[in-house]
Order: C-alpha cells, then structure tokens, then sequence
C-alpha cells in the first residue's frame, strides 16, 4: 500500500477532506455550460454528477476504496 494511501485510510480528516474536495469539484463540473461540456465530450460528465450524488447523499454508505481509486485513477485524467 503506498504511503499515500495508507495515510488516507489512517486519518479520519483526511478522509473528510478529500471527499469534500471531490463534492466540491463535481459539484462545479455540474455547473459547467454545455458548450464546455461538449468542448470535452470525452470527459464522462454523467459519472462525475453521479459520483457526487453518491458522496453527497449517502454518507454511510461511501466507499473509501472507490474514493482512493477516484484519486489514483481519474483526477489525473479529468486533470
């Protein structure tokens, strides 16, 4: 497990954090205009507002190991 990662799963704020900056981000990509959508149409937009309507809705039920493969796995595409 990378330092990271172990770090991540190891800090309940960290945790917290990350989770809220990841609702922020998708919650702006929402907002984005169609125009700039279509400009990236690439970009799976559908996802990304489900992604946040999960973080956003079921506090419960979220899944640390999807957040971490969000983190390692899509941010540096959608970068």
């Amino acid at each position: 497990m990378s330092s990271g990662k172990s770090e991540f799963f190891r800090a309940d704020l960290l945790q917290d954090a990350v989770v809220r900056n990841l609702q922020v981000l998708s919650e702006s990509a929402q907002r984005l205009s169609e125009e700039v959508k279509s400009r990236y149409a690439a970009v799976e937009w559908r996802k990304i507002a489900d992604f946040r309507n999960r973080l956003v809705h079921d506090y419960l039920g979220v899944d640390l190991e999807i957040v971490w493969h969000v983190i390692e796995t899509d941010l540096p595409e959608l970068k």
